[in-house]
Parts: structure tokens; sequence; C-alpha cells
């Protein structure tokens, strides 16, 4: 039994889950003829409260759009230092759009909407304009940290005094929802573009959607082509999505008790320093001094356990759909002997 905690991305289709996508119905999204897409496309914009959505066979795609579409060349966009638009996409917010990011030093990926407001470049000639702001919500690198959503109202506020645009990366954001209880008529409220993934907690073999209202979302589209992204009988991959919507969600309160669970018995350990605050799937712990991170990481995977080290002593686990009882109880049982 091998046991991989490594990212909720490692999942597999349920039986289910591949017998809805074989049964699809599908055509050439690219004319805009597969019926299953606009289908997923509708709901997810419907369950936002937005006019459209597209289908993009990445997060990182998904996120790459909605910059585009907020900023010109040489503009500015506000996120936190952890932000996955700034660490973990390439580089894609220069080399795509053109653009810089100032970076907010906020706790654990979130920042206040005063930081917010101190960010703001001058409208003056030789700074760089600022168009957009951008949350993720949960925080991957702050260890599924979940946003106060009374401080992303107050954030919301600060754009719309500047007239900024307001991104929302919510690669996680079922996982949110599902911890807090909120619902995503509240996030579409409150935000001009949101991504979201099905590939992640949801457990589908590739997906992320970017909605938007009608005006921010018109050029969307011709983006998603420019970077690549337009497929054709996608329906087999969007029926896996509508699957997820209905059977995968509430789930994740599954995988969010098992993480607790992994904490606790992590913070008996003599070698561990801490464990951070654990909101959702995401186990982030630092080792003590003097213990390197691969020597732990080859001590689990002698028993097929398999976990990332995120560098400086810090290391993650990430439970999801594939994770099992069995395979909770299994790892418990050998932390607790460590």
């Amino acid at each position: 039994m091998i046991i991989d905690l490594r990212s909720d991305t490692v999942t597999k289709p349920t039986p289910e889950m591949l017998d809805a996508m074989m049964q699809a119905q599908v055509g050439d999204d690219v004319f805009e003829e597969d019926p299953t897409v606009k289908i997923l496309e509708g709901r997810l914009a419907n369950m936002f409260g937005k006019s459209r959505a597209l289908f993009f066979p990445s997060g990182t795609m998904a996120n790459q759009t909605a910059i585009k579409l907020h900023t010109q060349p040489g503009d500015q966009v506000i996120c936190d230092k952890y932000a996955h638009i700034y660490n973990y996409e390439s580089g894609g917010v220069s080399f795509n759009s053109g653009v810089s990011c100032k970076l907010i030093d906020g706790n654990r990926g979130m920042y206040t909407a005063e930081k917010v407001k101190e960010a703001i470049n001058p409208n003056v000639f030789y700074y760089s304009q600022t168009r957009l702001v951008e949350i993720e919500n949960t925080s991957n690198k702050g260890g599924g940290a979940c946003w106060d959503f009374n401080e992303i109202l107050k954030v919301k506020s600060i754009c719309d005094t500047h007239n900024l645009g307001f991104h929302l990366d919510g690669a996680r954001l079922w996982n949110a929802l599902v911890a807090k209880n909120e619902t995503t008529k509240q996030y579409g409220e409150v935000f001009d573009t949101i991504s979201v993934c099905l590939s992640k907690g949801l457990g589908c073999p590739i997906g992320s959607v970017l909605i938007g209202d009608e005006a921010i979302m018109e050029q969307a589209i011709r983006i998603r082509k420019i970077f690549g992204g337009n497929m054709r009988q996608v329906g087999y991959l969007a029926a896996a999505g509508l699957y997820a919507l209905d059977y995968h969600v509430e789930r994740l309160a599954e995988d969010h008790k098992k993480a607790k669970e992994i904490g606790e018995a992590l913070s008996r350990l003599s070698q561990i320093k801490t464990v951070e605050p654990i909101e959702t799937n995401i186990v982030i712990f630092e080792l003590n001094d003097g213990i390197h991170e691969n020597v732990f990481i080859q001590k689990l995977a002698t028993k097929n356990i398999k976990i990332i080290g995120m560098g400086g002593g810090k290391l993650r686990m990430v439970t999801h759909l594939d994770y099992t009882h069995d395979m909770h109880e299994t790892l418990i049982k050998f932390l607790q002997n460590f």
C-alpha cells in the first residue's frame, strides 16, 4: 500500500466518475459544439451568480488569463508573497501579461485591506499602474488557510474606491466553502473573476474554470486560444467536473478531519518544532534544527509514505479523495511509533 500525501492532485477518477465521463455527449468545443462543457460552464456561472464561465486545462492558465483580462503591459498586480501566481506559475505574470507583482508580507498567505491600501502605487507617470488585487483561498503555501470573509469585503471596498480589479485564485475554494460554511454566491458577489479547480479536492483528472461577468470575460476565449488552451471533445473532462460537483464537495470535510488528526500526531513527535494551524486539507510542519528534511522524508518513504519538502525545514502533507481510512490508520500508527 502506497500512501501518497504529496498533493491532492495525485487522485485518480473513481469508477463512477469514469462511467460518467464515458457516457458524456461531446462535440468540437472550438466550434462551441460540446454540449457537456456548456452544461458545466453554465452550472458554474450560475453557482457564482455570474454570466460567463470558461473551461481551462489548468488553474495556472485560468489565472494567467484572468490577469491578462484585467491588465495591460507595465501594470502591477497586488498579491501576497505566498501567492501561487507569484511563486508557482513560472513567472507567467511577466511573460504572458508584462506586469509585475507588488508583494504584501501577509500572514500565511493572507493580508489586510489596510495593507492593500498601502500597496497601491501613486498615480504618477513614473510608477507602474496598480490595476488588480489578487487573493488565493485557501492559501496553498499558507497551509490551506482560509480567508476571513469580512476581510475580503474590506479589500473589495478598497478595490471599488480605487477602481481596481479583484481576482480570486480559488484552486481550493471548495475546501474553504466547506470549512467555513460559506457559499459560492457570496464569492460571486465580491470578485470580478474567479478561477476554481476541479482536479484538486474534487478528484477530477484535469480542469479548471474561470468565471466572471460578460464585460470582463468577453476576451477570455481569445486569450485561452493565444495560450494554447482551446480543446476539442472536452466534454469527457467536463463530465468529470459535473460528477464531482454532485458527489465530491461535501466529502471534503473528511479530508479536513484527517488532516487535523495527522497534525495532532505530528505535534507529539520530538522531531517536530511546529505544526501550522490546520483548517482544511493541508498540513505544513517544521522540523527541529539539526534534522534534515530529506532524512525525514526518506524514513517515511521506507514505509511507502510519500510527502514533499518545501525548503527551510518545512514539509507538507495533503489529504485527498484517494487517501483512505485504512491508509489514515496506518499513517497515524506509524507516527505514534516513530
